[in-house]
C-alpha cells in the first residue's frame, strides 16, 4: 500500500519542504513528481557560477540530511513516498554543469529517475543499510552523482565538452 499523505504537509513548512513543496503528496508516483517540481530549480541553477551552484547543492544535501531525519521521525515512517527533498537535490547534482537546453533537461531527468528507480550497486545497498537523513538522502544523492556521469558522458560522446562548449 501507498504511504498516505498525513494533513501535515498542508501545515507544516517543514512536512511541506520535505514533500517537495507538495509533489511528493500525488498518489501515484511521488518520486517522479518530485524530481518533476525540481527541474525549474535545477535549471534555475545553470544560471549562476558552477562553483555557486556547487555550493548551494551542497548546502541543499546537508539540510536535507537534518530535513529527512526529522519529518520522517515526526511521521514516525522511515522513508516517506512522499518525502522527495532527496529527490530534489538528486536531480540539482545531475544538472551540475549541463548546458540550459530542454533536451539535455529531458535526458537528465530520464537518467536520474532510471537510476534513483533502479538502484544498482552500490546504491542499493546504501538504501538498505544506511538510515536517518543519511539513509534518505545517500542513495538519491548516488544516483544524482551516476546520473550526473552518464549525462556527462554522452554530452561528451554527442560533442560537448565541459571545457569547450560545442558551438
Amino acid at each position: 500500500m501507498a504511504d498516505v499523505t498525513p494533513a501535515s504537509v498542508w501545515r507544516n513548512p517543514w512536512h511541506f519542504l520535505a514533500f517537495g513543496l507538495g509533489s511528493g503528496a500525488m498518489p501515484k508516483a511521488p518520486g517522479t513528481w518530485g524530481t518533476l517540481a525540481a527541474l525549474p530549480f535545477g535549471i534555475a541553477l545553470q544560471f549562476v557560477s558552477p562553483l555557486l551552484a556547487a555550493l548551494l547543492i551542497l548546502m541543499a544535501a546537508v539540510f536535507g540530511i537534518w530535513l529527512c531525519e526529522r519529518v520522517s521521525r515526526d511521521l514516525g515512517v522511515h522513508d516517506h513516498g512522499g518525502i522527495v527533498w532527496d529527490e530534489f537535490v538528486g536531480l540539482w547534482i545531475t544538472l551540475w554543469l549541463a548546458p540550459a537546453h530542454w533536451s539535455v533537461c529531458l535526458a537528465a531527468f530520464a537518467l536520474f529517475r532510471l537510476i534513483d528507480i533502479s538502484k544498482p550497486w552500490p546504491i542499493s545497498w546504501c538504501d538498505k543499510h544506511v538510515h536517518g537523513g543519511w539513509g534518505i538522502m545517500l542513495d538519491d544523492l548516488l544516483a544524482g552523482v551516476f546520473a550526473w556521469a552518464l549525462l556527462q558522458l554522452g554530452l561528451w560522446f554527442v560533442g560537448y565538452s565541459l571545457l569547450w562548449p560545442a558551438s
